[in-house]
């Protein structure tokens, strides 16, 4: 199942609807995505329905507990950044106003110059540290804080930095995350094209590696690094300027494309 938080034609609250093709349909429990995500015995929505191109997707947990994110993930990007390949997974945070819906306009800090794009798999935890679902997001990175400053956290969580989405599919859909493609296209060009079958530590690893230490409250996030193919690997450097379209896809769970400011 796949699940999203919409506002619909006219509307201007959120709801919870269920993506089937290319239409939504309303759950009228009234309960949240996250609600409906946990709920074992979910039923299919039966509300009013409508096609995806009239609604306005939000992020499908507009302001997630926690958004964890993972660096260094993926040898060939290691290669690329001439960075060294981690003993353990490099757990780095976003904060819950990085969240931005998927197709939300990108509005970089003035701070930096250098806006990069990052496509990476998103797990999201339920009860007991489960992985419940999977999405899509854009770890959006300012490459010159990154550079200039020692901790990552005006790099890495400025506001509106994690779009993501489009939806949730529910994990029973996705048996094996790994071996999904990943890519990313900048004004149509592909920049990014890997998957996930590539990564060094796997889902399981990274979440089991972050509840050493920290509670992963039900609906935190879990961002699981990005292959090869960021703009700072080009020489020279390829950063997002304004007017630029990027989209992120990953195999089977969707499209997330947003614009820059």
């Amino acid at each position: 199942m796949k699940l999203a938080t919409f506002i619909p034609p006219g509307g201007t609250s959120g709801l919870t609807g269920e993506v089937r093709g290319s239409r939504i349909v309303t759950f009228t429990t009234g309960a949240s995505l996250l609600e409906t995500l946990q709920d074992a015995d979910r039923a299919p929505a039966t509300g009013p329905d409508h096609a995806l191109s009239e609604v306005s997707l939000l992020a499908p947990i507009p302001r997630p507990p926690a958004i964890f994110c993972v660096g260094r993930n993926y040898a060939e990007h290691i290669a690329e950044l001439g960075s060294e390949r981690p003993e353990k997974p490099l757990i780095f945070l976003k904060l819950p106003l990085s969240s931005a819906a998927p197709n939300q306009l990108v509005s970089p800090p003035a701070a930096t110059q250098a806006l990069d794009y990052e496509a990476e798999l998103v797990l999201v935890i339920g009860d007991e540290n489960q992985i419940i679902g999977y999405a899509v997001a854009n770890d959006l990175s300012a490459r010159d804080l990154q550079r200039s400053e020692k901790q990552w956290a005006r790099a890495k969580a400025f506001d509106g930095s994690c779009p993501w989405g489009p939806w949730i599919t529910t994990a029973d859909e996705i048996p094996d995350a790994l071996g999904l493609r990943i890519t990313t296209h900048v004004n149509d060009e592909i920049r990014q094209d890997g998957n996930t079958r590539a990564m060094i530590f796997n889902p399981r690893e990274i979440v089991d590696f972050i509840a050493e230490t920290c509670t992963l409250e039900p609906g935190a996030i879990v961002l699981t690094g990005t292959p090869s193919g960021v703009g700072e690997a080009f020489d020279p450097p390829r950063y997002l300027q304004p007017g630029d379209k990027v989209r992120c896809e990953i195999e089977a769970l969707g499209v997330i494309e947003h614009s820059v400011l």
